[in-house]
């Protein structure tokens, strides 16, 4: 007796890459793409009514979002576990997601092997992340494993919870009662002391950290 195929919702706004998808994954015995749609709107409508087991949805979308759409779809049809395709490979990126529900994140960067696989794990009850967010967040802590807020002067550690709140320089020199260029310097000092390439990579590690400063 053949096991029952997974069942599959395939949500992008390119005609194209839909189509494309539900060719590729049709030809593998063991899924089954029973709807497709260009739009979060229909997308959180078919999985309330179809009820598939995974919902492979682009987080690109206008003017209801893909990541408003997992909340969603997350919320009213709990069977369904949501694969998020994107292009974004930032970390905090995936976070974001997979707190709202979602359980799998593939990058358009990904081979299509990567995507059934993802496919086949999630619906076997694990989480999945491809290959680049894994490469990315090793690179990440690599590149990171040096910092050590302690060579920091107090003034400079000052500057650095400013730039966790999301100030400007600008911004920051009005709280610290000191100049733009200043602020300039002490963000120089900062990068040069924790062995960081420049200040998004500064942020990017405040934000994906549990820092605490």
């Amino acid at each position: 007796m053949m096991e029952k195929k997974i069942s599959i919702l395939i949500v992008d706004d390119h005609q194209l890459i839909r189509e494309t998808w539900a060719f590729i994954l049709n030809k593998d015995p063991r899924l089954s793409v029973i709807a497709q749609c260009s739009n979060a709107t229909d997308a959180i409508r078919l999985a309330k009514e179809l009820n598939p087991q995974i919902v492979i949805l682009d987080i690109n979308m206008t003017p209801v979002t893909g990541i408003q759409a997992a909340e969603e779809i997350s919320k009213h049809a709990p069977g369904s576990k949501i694969i998020c395709v994107t292009m974004y490979s930032q970390v905090s990126f995936v976070k974001k997601l997979l707190k709202l529900g979602a359980t799998g994140y593939v990058t358009k960067n990904s081979p299509q092997g990567e995507l059934i696989d993802a496919i086949i794990s999630v619906s076997d009850g694990k989480r999945y992340i491809c290959s680049e967010i894994i490469n990315n967040l090793t690179e990440q802590i690599f590149e990171l494993e040096s910092f050590d807020t302690k060579t920091l002067s107090s003034r400079e550690v000052d500057v650095v919870k400013f730039i966790k709140q999301g100030l400007s320089s600008k911004e920051i020199a009005k709280e610290m009662n000191i100049s733009v260029k200043t602020v300039e310097v002490y963000r120089h000092y900062i990068l040069k002391k924790l062995n960081i390439r420049n200040t998004a990579a500064l942020v990017n590690y405040i934000n994906n950290s549990q820092l605490i400063i």
